[in-house]
């Protein structure tokens, strides 16, 4: 690999910094209260004003710092070109047909690596709060997508495109991604997200458009908890277990194929 290509910022060394950085800004406060709650009985961990205020601040270190690192201009970091909005459909056609055959990797890295109950306990916290699925709404559904998207598909992208390969850029993306979320019960699904996400900033150019990607993964997710009685008396999901991994990998194939088609279709290359 050429060296010279990488002199923008960041390589993957500076991404792995810059979220390690951000994890550690959250745990320094985080950590020292959840061991104040254990002993004392208290939710200080969970206090909404500790968790706004962390929030802001942590992620407003972070984009500027990766701002000034990276030495460019906004709408450069976080390019917002037009794209075709029918590239939304695709995308959610794979992020339905993914949630299906990802379940089952999920089953096998549970039953190699079980899930203690503890974590069980802060995911439904994730989804649980005390304005009901509004709240959960906010936080899984906008919050997260713009920060997460901002993070990864902006700075960490802007990096990887000009560096490396359009392919080692994206899976760099999804490793990171993957990692950041510290959940190993998880891990095949942020990943695959992370490389959608990935693909679609070099496809697009547009922050945007990975935002509403990772928006419509979230609220996937969130629908299946808050309505799982409901969806698994569809038609679907009363077929075999074989039946619905077919058709939900002839859809995930077919949805990738349409995406790749927007991307060789683009009226004229991103600069």
């Amino acid at each position: 690999m050429n060296t010279e290509q990488q002199r923008f910022y960041p390589t993957f060394l500076g991404a792995a910094h810059l979220v390690i950085l951000y994890i550690f800004i959250q745990t320094i406060v985080d950590f020292p209260l959840a061991i104040w709650d254990y002993y004392h009985g208290t939710d200080l961990l969970y206090n909404p004003t500790k968790k706004i205020i962390l929030g802001i601040g942590s992620i407003s270190f972070i984009l500027y710092f990766g701002y000034r690192k990276a030495g460019t201009s906004l709408k450069n970091l976080f390019p917002l070109k037009r794209f075709n909005p029918l590239i939304l459909i695709p995308m959610t056609l794979f992020l339905i047909s993914a949630h299906v055959f990802l379940n089952e990797v999920n089953i096998w890295v549970d039953k190699a690596i079980p899930a203690p109950p503890w974590f069980w306990e802060m995911f439904d916290k994730i989804f649980n709060n005390d304005f009901g699925i509004w709240g959960a709404l906010l936080k899984v559904v906008i919050i997260a997508p713009i920060i997460e998207e901002l993070i990864f598909r902006g700075i960490i992208m802007h990096g990887f495109m000009r560096n490396y390969p359009n392919l080692i850029a994206i899976f760099f993306s999804g490793l990171l991604f993957a990692l950041f979320h510290l959940n190993p019960w998880q891990f095949p699904a942020t990943f695959i997200l992370g490389c959608l996400l990935g693909w679609i900033m070099i496809v697009t150019r547009n922050i945007l458009a990975c935002i509403l990607g990772h928006a419509i993964n979230n609220l996937l997710v969130l629908l299946s908890i808050e309505y799982y009685r409901e969806l698994s008396e569809f038609s679907f999901f009363l077929l075999e277990r074989k039946e619905q991994l077919h058709i939900s990998y002839l859809l995930a194939l077919f949805s990738l194929v349409i995406i790749g088609l927007f991307a060789a279709f683009k009226r004229k290359p991103a600069v």
